[in-house]
This record gives structure tokens, C-alpha cells and sequence, in this order.
């Protein structure tokens, strides 16, 4: 029987949660629990989790779970954990290090992230120095240091899995064939809940409409990112170094169904789609189970009961993230990195109340716009650049410049 050590990074939220429900289905699954079949089987131990402030629930997984390590990245919740689980063999990691120290142990063989922001990118890319691989749920890491990261990973043996739903298609559909072989990658988007709004409306759209998606139950952050569209354009930057694929060659269809989560146009004109219901558990395994596929708890499409499946061209007019997202991407170093850190801090104001939602877009626009664009940049200048455009976003408030 093979094993596969696995920690995960953001456990207490939704990826995280669903990691552990995948996890626990694998390991019951009747080829995991017989050892006299015999295929191929694969159990699945969970070492280490990591939670930041939700420290009931992370105590409950370390209970279930019985992981060797736990990170606390939230200083003040540390003793409220350790009083949890005082009865239990763990050992309780905090402070700034806490998800690289997990990432770097030699117990670990697959790190999967689901931290938010930019927190777990020192974990991420400890783990590529190692050689282990990355099943990498949020965007992040991959739009604010595509090129450090994959190239990390590549010189030191390591993989990259994305557990995103939609890069999880490309990566299926890109099984088909060979990388010279692709003409173009097409992400789908289901346009969130302003696809047929006008750009009046737009203008005074609330805050419980820009939460309302019509597919997707995600958390406040990336909803509203799917408002703006702005996730889309995060996706077209992480398709860029995940599948090492120019610009030119990646397109965004809006497709508001939200069952075909990607395509991949190869040269023969063939077009290869992956499709699915709207479930996360489904990428989440891939990533774990890569390269097989076994039987899981993602629920089955059935075709006919979605009746017609439509497409369209998104308006980069009306969601002009997205339109800034594909000339970021083409401009890449350090533009990332200051459009997803000007958006961070955008969103954060319209969901205070103290921003309308147009606003959000012509914050990033104007960092993007005055930044001084460094073309290969290190960790340190990565986080200069984050940190730079988080002050001129809030300076550009208090002078009341939008």
C-alpha cells in the first residue's frame, strides 16, 4: 500500500474543510481499506494542519485527524488552541515561520495551500526547494510570484498542482496532448452577478448584490472578486506560469453555467473541455490522487438534466479587471503583485461600506498605472511592491482622490 503524507495549510476554511471530507473518502473507499485487492492503493495521512484564528474547529481536526504537527499563525489564539488539545500528541507551531516549518518537514510529501492572501507563499516555495508537491487552492502565490515559484519548483524536481477548479480543467484537458501541440487555453467564467447588468447599474451597485453570486458559495472576498471579474483576471496571470503559456494564447469565454470549468484548443482544431458540477471536492482530489483517478464524493454530472450549456464573450468595457488582468499578465514582474495587493485592500474597503463597487477597479487601475514595474523580482521585492501598493491605495483615500 502507498502512503501519501499531506499537509494542509488554511485547514478551518472551505478548502480546507473539503480537503479532509475528500481525504476521509479516500481512505474508507474499498480499495484503500482491502488490502487483498489488487489494484493499486493509496492511503492518505494527514501530518500537519494549519488554522489562523478558528482554533474550536482546528482543535476538532486535530482530534479526528491526529496530525503529528499543528500551526497556529494567529499569536493571540495560540493558548486558547493548546488548552484544547492539552490531552493530545501534537506539536504546536506558531509565529511568522509556523507554515514554512510544516512545509520544509521531511514527514510531509504534498503541501496543500489554501491560505489566504499571500501568507503561505514563504511555505510554498520552502516546499519547492524541497522537491514536494504543491496542490495550490488559492490564487495568490501563483499571480504575485508565478515565475519565482514554478521556477523554483522545476530546478528542484518539485510539482505544481492547482486545485482551482477552473486550472484543474486546463491541466486535465492538457493530458491530451502535447504542450506545442495547444493553440490556445480558454477559461471559462460564469460572470458573476452583473453579467447582463448595464454599466448604469453597475455604477450603484450594493454590497449585498455584488455577494449574490448565482453559482458559486464562496466566501466575501473572492464573491466579490467575481463580481469585478477580477478573479477571472488572477486566473489568466496564474494560466500564464502554471501551464507556461504566453498571453496570447489564453482566452475567457463567460459561460454562466458553470459546468464546462475549462477547454484547451489544440492544433488539429480539436477542442478538449472538462466538465463538471459546481464542487470543489472534485479538483481536490485530482490534485491528492494525481495521476490516477478513483471513485470519490463529487456528485456525477448528468447532462440531461442541465438541458443546454451557453458561452459568450466577456465585456472587458464593463469588467475592466479583467481587461487590466491580461495587461498585467503581458507585463508581468512586479505589476502582479501591486494589482492583486491594490485589490486586496479595494475589496476590503467595499465591504466596509466606505467605497462604491466601481471604485474597487479604478484603485487597481491607478497603482498599476503609477508603478514603477521591476521585470524579475525577488521575495523581498515582491513584498515591496505588495506593501507599496497597500499604503498608496489607503493614501489615495484619505486625500479622498476617488
Amino acid at each position: 500500500m502507498k502512503l501519501k503524507r499531506i499537509a494542509i495549510l488554511g485547514s478551518t476554511g472551505s478548502i480546507g474543510r473539503n480537503a479532509l471530507r475528500v481525504i476521509d473518502a479516500l481512505n474508507s473507499s474499498p480499495v484503500a481499506r482491502d488490502s487483498s485487492l489488487k489494484e493499486t492503493k493509496t492511503q492518505y495521512e494527514v501530518v500537519a494542519l494549519s488554522g489562523h484564528s478558528s482554533v474550536e474547529l482546528l482543535a476538532a481536526q486535530a482530534r479526528k485527524y491526529r496530525p503529528k504537527y499543528v500551526a497556529v499563525t494567529n499569536a493571540d489564539c495560540v493558548e486558547a488552541f493548546r488548552e484544547l488539545i492539552g490531552d493530545l500528541d501534537v506539536e504546536i507551531l506558531s509565529g511568522p515561520d509556523a507554515l514554512t516549518e510544516i512545509a520544509e518537514l521531511d514527514e510531509v510529501d504534498v503541501v496543500l495551500t489554501a491560505v489566504v492572501g499571500a501568507a503561505g507563499l514563504p511555505a510554498l516555495l520552502a516546499a519547492a526547494k524541497k522537491g514536494k508537491t504543491l496542490a495550490i487552492a488559492n490564487k495568490e502565490p501563483l499571480v504575485i510570484a508565478g515565475e519565482l515559484l514554478t521556477g523554483t519548483a522545476k530546478e528542484n524536481g518539485g510539482l505544481i498542482l492547482p486545485v482551482d477548479s477552473e486550472h484543474s480543467a486546463i491541466f486535465q484537458a492538457m493530458q491530451a496532448g502535447a504542450h506545442e501541440e495547444v493553440r490556445k487555453v480558454i477559461l471559462t467564467a460564469s460572470g458573476g452577478p452583473f453579467r447582463t447588468a448595464t454599466m448604469e447599474e453597475i455604477q450603484n451597485v450594493t454590497l449585498e448584490q455584488a455577494l449574490s453570486h448565482p453559482t458559486w458559495d464562496m466566501g466575501p472576498k473572492v464573491t466579490i472578486d467575481s463580481a469585478t471579474m477580477a478573479n477571472k483576471a488572477f486566473e489568466v496571470i496564474e494560466t500564464r506560469w502554471l501551464f507556461d503559456m504566453p498571453m496570447e494564447k489564453i482566452d475567457v469565454l463567460v459561460h454562466p453555467e458553470s459546468i464546462v470549468h475549462s477547454l484547451v484548443e489544440f492544433v488539429d482544431g480539436s477542442l478538449i473541455a472538462q466538465l463538471g458540477l459546481p464542487d470543489m471536492c472534485l479538483p481536490i482530489q485530482y490534485a491528492l490522487t494525481y495521476p490516477e483517478r478513483v471513485e470519490g464524493i463529487a456528485k456525477c454530472l448528468r447532462l440531461e438534466e442541465i438541458g443546454k450549456l451557453t458561452f459568450e464573450k466577456p465585456d472587458l468595457e464593463k469588467f475592466g479587471a479583467l481587461a487590466l488582468g491580461f495587461e498585467v499578465g503581458r507585463v508581468g514582474g512586479s505589476a502582479p503583485v501591486v494589482f492583486n495587493a491594490a485589490n486586496e485592500v479595494a475589496v476590503e474597503e467595499f465591504l466596509a461600506g466606505r467605497i462604491k463597487f466601481v471604485t474597487i477597479v479604478e484603485l487597481i487601475e491607478h497603482c498599476v498605472n503609477k508603478h514603477d514595474v521591476k521585470r524579475r523580482v525577488s521575495l523581498e521585492e515582491i513584498y515591496e511592491a505588495d506593501a507599496w501598493a497597500r499604503r498608496e491605495v489607503i493614501e489615495c483615500l484619505k486625500q479622498k482622490a476617488f
